[in-house]
């Protein structure tokens, strides 16, 4: 399996960018298709973004597009989530997740998951 470090969270107000990185290591990288997640207090875990393998498809959970971007350097072995105009409502954890094959929004069908970093919008 591959492992997976995020890092690039932090606390911003309402209206404030952030841009997550997801570094893998382990396995060969373009193998996999990524996705993020997050997991607020007292919430379940939900789908945010996904990227095949060669990062030409992606896909948005509803309440971020527009306003988040995945993207993937293979080179660099990384993944990236850039959020943009970030909403109280986006505060959680946000963790990066592997698969091989195709990228899905259902975590049921990752195994691989980092430790997540936390993100915390004010008001």
């Amino acid at each position: 399996q591959v492992q997976l470090v995020e890092s690039g969270g932090g606390a911003v107000q309402a209206g404030g960018s952030l841009r997550l990185s997801c570094a893998a290591s382990g396995r060969t990288f373009s193998g996999y298709s990524m996705g993020w997640f997050r997991q607020a207090p007292g919430k379940e875990r939900e789908f945010v973004a996904g990227i095949n393998r060669r990062g030409e498809d992606t896909s948005y959970a509803d309440s971020v597009k527009g306003r988040f971007t995945i993207s993937r350097d293979n080179n660099k072995n990384t993944v990236y989530l850039q959020m943009n105009n970030l909403k109280p409502e986006d505060t959680a954890v946000y963790l990066c997740a592997a698969r091989s094959g195709y990228y899905s929004r259902d975590q049921a069908h990752f195994p691989s998951w980092g430790q997540g970093t936390q993100v915390t919008v004010s008001s």
